[in-house]
């Protein structure tokens, strides 16, 4: 099989603006189990909603945003219903800014052959593949925005922030959920910024650039949050 017949169904990311979830909410209010916690659940979140003094928190797992909620995300941005993000670099590089450089990820099979899939160059997340050709070019993308900045260490979220401002020049596809959140001002953290695509292209740099290199400050990313959570009147986390 071809590299190219791996590659030709793209995950398509759900539209939350196209049909209302209203009724299939409130019907799950008289249903059980975890029906009746989602009800629950988005009473919740419209407390945090209505609440003006509510800081809201959404932090991500990598993994949706391949499989298709990447839109969810950049729209909870997008309409002013998140003050916060926490995600994983994978969420954030690999995932969001990756497909705003007009990449995309494709619906696949965890029942391929892995050697098969390694010889095409191409990565699996269970049922989902990427390109790993179009990751490395996303890797030195981190990269070249690294090169341009001045030489110091930076959190997490100041790094992105710079993400979103290339975007604004130069992003594909456009409102990706890191370029949403750099136009609305709104802070994104990867605790573990390092450990996804953008790892790659943060060691070529510092390879690079041995004696004037950036870093990413793992302790200022702990300081901004807690400054944030201490500031706020109250707060609430969408998982």
């Amino acid at each position: 099989m071809t590299k190219k017949r791996f590659l030709k169904e793209a995950v398509r990311h759900a539209d939350p603006t196209a049909f209302n979830a209203t009724p299939i909410i409130e019907a799950m209010r008289g249903m059980s189990f975890s029906a009746r916690d989602t009800a629950a659940a988005a009473d919740i979140f419209m407390r945090m909603l209505k609440d003006p003094g509510c800081t809201i928190v959404l932090t991500l797992a990598g993994s949706t945003s391949a499989g298709g909620c990447m839109q969810v995300y950049a729209d909870l941005v997008k309409y002013n219903m998140v003050d916060v993000v926490v995600a994983t670099g994978a969420s954030i590089v690999d995932m969001d800014f990756f497909e705003a450089l007009g990449f995309r990820h494709y619906q696949g099979s965890p029942a391929v052959d892995d050697r098969e899939l390694r010889r095409h160059y191409i990565d699996r997340i269970y049922d989902t593949f990427i390109d790993e050709e179009e990751l490395q070019a996303c890797d030195m993308t981190v990269k070249k925005i690294a090169d341009g900045l001045t030489p110091r260490p930076y959190s997490s979220r100041e790094f992105i922030r710079e993400m979103g401002r290339y975007l604004t020049a130069h992003a594909v596809k456009q409102e990706s959920l890191v370029e949403l959140a750099f136009r609305h001002e709104v802070p994104i953290f990867c605790p573990a910024f390092t450990d996804s695509s953008a790892g790659f292209g943060l060691v070529k740099h510092q390879a690079d650039h041995p004696d004037r290199h950036l870093s990413i400050d793992a302790v200022a990313d702990f300081h901004e949050l807690t400054r944030i959570k201490m500031e706020a009147k109250t707060s609430g986390l969408f998982m």
